[in-house]
């Protein structure tokens, strides 16, 4: 079966797993589709106006010490944005512009990367654009696609079918109708994945 990862750019913890999914998933001959979503319309519909990781100081104050812990466990860069969360609409828009390209897994980390690493503002056309290049794109036409009518149209539908399956937040996992929350829970959806479904 197909494991689709729902990720959001804004998600800390959707920065960890971008960095290993490609290879767990691989090791585990699992076929991997990615599902870039907005959280902020998922999050209004339960009558937040901001991440909760805002609205909860005590909840904040653990995930951000839990991000160093992480990152550095996984040897990988950590920054705590300066802004958070930050408006991933742009980077969303062009990964579903992308969404058949071989060199969408690349982008998607580079955006996380800038996030996360760098404490880039991934809102701004120029950070996005200079992600572009770095995967060998080139900006401005990925940029134009980014802002056409059925761009816009697929990443809404994205968001309503993560609606409809009950996503909550990011990284999530779908096998079918199956929904697996958070970066720690990778591996069992992998593990359920590898049985079909079956549980």
């Amino acid at each position: 079966m197909t494991l689709d990862f729902w990720f959001e750019f804004a998600s800390t913890y959707s920065y960890l797993t971008v960095a290993r999914i490609e290879a767990v998933a691989r090791a585990a001959e699992v076929s991997l589709r990615w599902r870039p979503f907005l959280l902020g319309p998922i999050f209004r519909e339960q009558g937040w106006d901001d991440s909760p990781f805002n609205l909860y100081p005590v909840k904040g104050r653990y995930m951000w010490r839990d991000m160093e812990r992480l990152a550095d466990g996984y040897g990988l860069p950590f920054t705590r944005p300066t802004t958070f969360p930050r408006n991933g609409l742009l980077a969303a828009r062009v990964a579903c512009a992308a969404l058949q390209e071989s060199w969408l897994p690349e982008f998607v980390r580079g955006i996380y990367h800038a996030n996360f690493a760098e404490d880039r503002d991934i809102s701004e056309p120029d950070v996005v654009a200079r992600v572009l290049e770095g995967v060998s794109q080139a900006p401005q036409e990925w940029l134009e696609r980014a802002g056409a009518a059925a761009t816009k149209a697929r990443l809404r539908e994205h968001t309503q079918e993560a609606t409809r399956l009950g996503i909550f937040g990011a990284p999530s996992f779908a096998v079918g109708e199956e929904i697996f929350w958070g970066n720690d829970r990778l591996g069992d959806a992998i593990a359920w994945c590898r049985l079909g479904g079956a549980g």
